[in-house]
């Protein structure tokens, strides 16, 4: 991309005038400016919340152990069982009022 825009700018530096009547080095002045003074705008470094992450000797949260496997339930083919009792095994309970 800056290539194409650096052969843009060495072409247009080649005319004397631009489309307007003005030069073309004044128009170009702030883009130059813009990039010589990029690097003078740092941000102060950014303040860290916790402990430093470089630092080996940091407290750091315990890890539970979590087995990957443990919620596993077998999803082999069975054979069919009457619907009306399936229905039955996971409806609700019917609420006993007064």
């Amino acid at each position: 991309m800056f290539t194409q825009m650096a052969s843009r700018f060495a072409a247009f530096g080649r005319r004397r005038k631009g489309s307007s009547g003005t030069p073309i080095r004044p128009r170009l002045l702030p883009f130059f400016l813009a990039l010589l003074t990029h690097g003078c705008s740092t941000a102060p470094p950014a303040s860290v919340a916790g402990a430093d992450p470089a630092d080996p000797r940091a407290p750091t949260p315990p890890v539970g152990y979590r087995s990957n496997v443990g919620p596993y339930q077998s999803q082999r083919p069975v054979e069919p069982a009457p619907w009306g009792e399936q229905n039955q095994r996971v409806a609700p309970q019917p609420k006993s009022g007064p």
